[in-house]
């Protein structure tokens, strides 16, 4: 917000300290664990009131839950545009699964503190956020699966579908989840090449069987 008299409506104030404070509850919990944040922390980060937090939020635990949707809904969307132009193209679909891939390693890559929180941080945030996290991970469970609509086989329209996309985000999640846990941000994106290739191997062996 500007220093001062400034013409934002309370609305656009309201919108401003909120997402300062998610943007404060990310970093403080990338840098100190999810478990050893507390709502100072996120006040002193934010530069917001300790009083506008509790009008905003319940908890720090209402807060976390705020940032982890906002952060998902953000590579969602960043992904779901990427599979939009895709889907105008005449691609194949394994093209169109490597460009969503490629869209999410560089979406974690670039924000480090998004992708801590998001895979591993959250864990700590007991049962709800872990159900939030099973629940991001179906939409992208949902995008996998999308780039081969209209076709057959293991990813199309046959009855292994939606496994088949399991399998695949399983994959992602667990070799991603290993690289963010120990600081390794820099060799996300060269796990492109070798998830592409699991994807390729696993949709054929489907095709031959």
């Amino acid at each position: 917000l500007p220093r001062g008299p400034h013409q934002l409506s309370r609305d656009e104030v309201i919108r401003s300290q909120r997402e300062r404070l998610l943007a404060a509850m990310t970093d403080a919990v990338a840098e100190k664990g999810y478990a050893n944040t507390v709502v100072a922390d996120v006040v002193a980060r934010s530069g917001v009131s300790r009083a506008t937090f509790y009008q905003l939020f319940r908890d720090k635990e209402d807060c976390f839950r705020a940032a982890f949707d906002a952060h998902a809904e953000l590579v969602a969307s960043v992904m779901r545009t990427g599979l939009d132009l895709v889907r105008e193209s005449d691609d194949a679909p394994l093209d169109k699964l490597d460009r969503v891939l490629s869209l999410y390693l560089a979406a974690l890559s670039s924000s480090p503190a998004l992708a801590r929180v998001f895979l591993v941080d959250v864990y700590a945030g007991g049962p709800k956020l872990i159900e939030q996290r099973r629940r991001s991970m179906e939409r992208f469970v949902d995008l996998v699966a999308a780039t081969h609509d209209g076709e057959t086989g293991m990813l199309g329209t046959g009855p292994d579908q939606r496994f088949a996309a399991e399998l695949i985000v399983g994959a992602v999640s667990s070799m991603v989840t290993n690289l963010v846990g120990t600081g390794e941000f820099g060799r996300l994106p060269e796990l492109h090449d070798d998830l592409m290739r699991f994807a390729r191997r696993l949709l054929a062996t489907e095709q031959a069987g």
